[in-house]
Formats: structure tokens, sequence, C-alpha cells
């Protein structure tokens, strides 16, 4: 039975994702933030117990993509979307399809078709967990940002959004060339040739871990200072660590 526990948790993180789905396209952007989180919560225990209760194998490495894929790319993308729409429109979706001459009025703007490229981000990270399955380079670390690391980024801008005061910050989320602009850089990253590290930790010495302890300290008090807006920086701190990690470890080459 112990080589089915880490499906479980798999199969759980897929759970989450497709009640993730339904808030998302019913314009309940904070609920499906929280199911995305949650998935990312069980993705990462499949994980755990997988290497744990030493049960890896193909069958878990092709369901955690699967589950991955709602979870990680496709609930992304709605919110996105969502955010594209509110921010040329004023609307969420549901807000605005309820009544048939708000939708065609809207399909009438400069706007309408930008929200839809929203998706790419779903397309990049279908590309990226199909290439992972199959790049034997990623067992210790990562090439490119992972799917989850995109996901958190992207669900944590409905919650600025909604419940934080800076209103700059505020105003570029309801820019939609801002958030145009978050998507492609976002679904490049997923597939960029650049090394990241990995929070597996093989022991929890100081040599060796120095840019895991940097991360997690500077993590911790960008929570506490930004609280919400602190999320997407946070995996931008990730991105350019990493690129300085890389550097440093090429100078000593």
């Amino acid at each position: 039975m112990k080589k089915h526990i880490p499906n479980l948790f798999t199969l759980l993180n897929l759970f989450s994702g497709m009640i993730a789905v339904i808030m998302a396209a019913t314009d309940e952007l904070l609920l499906a933030a929280f199911f995305v989180f949650l998935g990312i919560f069980f993705d990462f225990f499949d994980g755990f117990f997988a290497r744990k209760l030493k049960v890896e194998g193909e069958l878990g490495k092709q369901l955690d993509s699967l589950a991955d894929m709602v979870t990680s790319g496709v609930v992304p993308g709605i919110i996105m979307f969502q955010l594209m729409l509110y921010a040329s429109k004023g609307m969420w979706f549901m807000e605005l399809s309820c009544e048939t001459g708000n939708w065609q009025e809207y399909q009438d703007t400069y706007f309408y078709f930008i929200p839809f490229s929203a998706f790419i981000i779903t397309l990049a990270a279908a590309y990226r967990l199909a290439n992972f399955n199959i790049d034997t380079r990623q067992s210790t670390s990562f090439i490119g940002l992972p799917t989850p690391a995109f996901s958190i980024f992207i669900m944590s801008l409905p919650l600025i959004l909604f419940y934080a005061d800076n209103m700059l910050v505020i105003e570029l989320l309801q820019n939609i060339y801002v958030l145009l602009a978050i998507t492609l850089l976002g679904s490049y990253l997923m597939n960029a040739e650049i090394p990241l590290f990995s929070l597996k930790f093989k022991n929890y010495k100081w040599e060796g871990n120095q840019i895991k302890y940097i991360f997690l300290i500077l993590t911790l008090f960008l929570l506490i200072g930004l609280r919400t807006v602190a999320i997407p920086l946070v995996i931008i701190l990730y991105v350019l660590l990493s690129i300085v990690d890389n550097s440093m470890h090429k100078k000593r080459d």
C-alpha cells in the first residue's frame, strides 16, 4: 500500500486544482488562489513521501505532471484571463457575460482579444511539464522556472488586488500591458535554459546550502514587511539569486 501514498497526495493536488478551475471561472479568485496553494502543498508532499518511502517511479512522475498541468497550468491561465478582462473592462468574466449586451459591447473594443493571450501561460506550462519528464538534468535542480513557482506568482496577484493598500502596485495590476508583459516573461522563464537551485536539502549544514538559507531568510523578511506584495517578489528573488549563484559557480570553475 505504501507505494500508493505519494499518488494519493498527487490526486489531492489534482482535486484541489479542479475546484480552483471552477472558482477561477466563476469570479471567486481568492478561493481559487486558496485551492491552488493547497494543491501545491499536496504537490510538495507527494515527492517528499515518494523519496522517504523509496517508491519513486514512472507512474508517479507522469501523474505528478498531469496534476500540475491543472493546478499550475490551467488555473493560472484562467486567473490571468480574469485579471486582463478586469483591467480592460472593469468587470470579471461572470459579471461581463451574464448579460449578452455587456459581452457584445466588450467585443467591439480594442482590448477584446488581449485577455485570451493569458492562455499562453497554460501552453508554456504544458510544454515545460512535458519537457521536465524527459530531461535528466533536473533531478537535483531545475532548468527554467518550475510551474508551481510561477503559479504562486500569478495566484498572488488577485490577493494583492484585493488586500494590498499600495495604490501604485494596484494600478500596475490593472494595466493590461503590465499583465501581458508578466504573461510573456513568465512563460519564457518556465522554458528558458536558466539553472535554478532546488530547495531540497541533502543535509542542513551551511556549507553547500548558503544560497538556500539566504533565500529563506530574505523571504521571511519580505513576508513580514510586505505581506501579500512580497509573494511575487519572492519568486523574482528566487530567479535573481539563482542567476547570481550560477555566476559564482562559473567564476569558481
